[in-house]
């Protein structure tokens, strides 16, 4: 558990410090989160013997979440669950109360005026098998409940998928021609057995170094590769799919995120789909990305991972930024993003990069930086001083560029 904890009210002095000897860079800790109704992966380079430890009743740890002032939505959680926290001086402070102490130096003024957060964050998703048909609630839907609404994107990065595990498909969306009488009849037989939603659905092969955008109200059931994942602030969903590898999905997880006097209503319970994205006879040209490369100089490559827009808005967008060995670059970012170095060593700014083999539950790594606003608008100098590539991934906020590609835009 997370020790020498700095408390809000006293953060300004050390998120100071840590500020001007980072030269805008914040250090932060690995921040693990289980889910008890899943099978940890196994691939996030978690020591093997610390998987359980929140405790075999919460679950296997199938998640890292990165750069998140978000909390986790998990019944028994510790207070902290899935914020993560910066290190300095061998202190830790959240990361939600730096933004708060330093908001538009943090994030830049544009985005602490629109939200006064970060609003986004991303993870690391892991499992051993698919898990259910489900969605994530638009933002109308989630504020019946007080929530915010949760579009997310994946890509699969090669350096954590060494193996495919169970089931490297995910079930998207609906056939075209599926109707809302159908999905209800699911939800009748909640528990008459296998409940059949995944007979209207279809899979997709999951390809290392692609990825997917995935708009609020879309079912969709991951697979078993490795998943990075930028994503809305939120951890709203709903389970449409009752039974999976033979485990029971319990029907509160379908209706945590909904109105308690719709816990029943199987009508409104449809209608929190959208039907129309689910349907759509074209899904993989609509949501299917593949890398579009933003930039590159002599020995390093910047690459659009993540981009398109959500509802016409420019919600997260991520890049992948590769350093070939002695290679150096200086980023010119306009905006804050969180950084997980996912290949080699080198350094980024006075802050080194170490990608981990294994990590202790507790112990500190070097592999993730927050970026500030301040930071990437000044440029901050990039060096690969190891012998294999230097990789690593950063996701962005809203409204960060002036244009991101469209989903679409990619030419092989």
């Amino acid at each position: 558990m997370m020790q020498n904890i700095v408390s809000s009210d006293n953060v300004q002095a050390i998120l100071d410090r840590a500020l001007d000897a980072g030269e805008g860079l914040l250090r932060l800790s690995p921040n693990w989160v289980p889910r008890s109704f899943l099978h940890p992966g196994k691939r996030i380079r978690l020591d093997p013997r610390d998987y359980y430890s929140y405790g075999a009743e919460r679950g296997g740890i199938d998640e890292r979440w990165f750069a998140s002032t978000t909390d986790a939505a998990n019944e028994g959680r510790v207070w902290y669950e899935g914020q993560s926290f910066v290190l300095f001086e061998g202190q830790h402070f959240l990361l939600k109360d730096a933004v708060a102490e330093a908001g538009a130096r943090m994030i830049g003024q544009a985005m602490w005026e629109g939200y006064q957060r970060w609003p986004v964050y991303s993870k690391f998703f892991d499992n051993m098998g698919p898990i259910p048909h489900h969605m994530h609630q638009s933002f109308e839907d989630a504020k019946l409940v007080g929530q915010e609404g949760k579009p997310e994107s994946y890509y699969f990065p090669p350096q954590y998928n060494n193996c495919d595990n169970n089931f490297p498909y995910t079930f998207m969306g609906l056939e075209p021609g599926t109707t809302k009488d159908q999905v209800r009849k699911c939800l009748e037989n909640w528990n008459n057995g296998e409940n059949g939603i995944l007979d209207l659905s279809k899979a997709y092969r999951l390809k290392r170094g692609s990825g997917w955008l995935i708009p609020p109200g879309v079912l969709h059931a991951p697979g078993s590769l490795c998943t990075y994942e930028p994503q809305w602030g939120s951890d709203v969903f709903g389970m449409y799919q009752n039974i999976v590898e033979g485990r029971y999905v319990p029907w509160s997880l379908l209706v945590k995120d909904m109105p308690e006097e719709k816990h029943q209503d199987l009508d409104f319970i449809v209608d929190e789909l959208d039907w129309e994205r689910n349907v759509d006879p074209n899904f993989k040209e609509s949501n299917y990305l593949e890398p579009i490369t933003a930039n590159s100089g002599d020995g390093w490559r910047d690459d659009w991972i993540v981009y398109g827009r959500v509802d016409g808005a420019q919600l997260f967008s991520a890049k992948r930024l590769t350093l070939e060995p002695g290679a150096k670059c200086v980023l010119n970012d306009p905006g804050a993003s969180g950084w997980i170095t996912v290949q080699g060593k080198g350094r980024m700014g006075t802050l080194a990069l170490q990608t981990p083999t294994m990590i202790k539950f507790g112990a500190e790594t070097e592999d993730e930086i927050f970026i500030t606003h301040e930071a990437a608008n000044r440029g901050i100098e990039i060096e690969n001083t190891g012998s294999e590539p230097l990789e690593g991934l950063r996701y962005f906020g809203p409204n960060t560029f002036d244009s991101v590609p469209a989903v679409g835009d990619y030419k092989a």
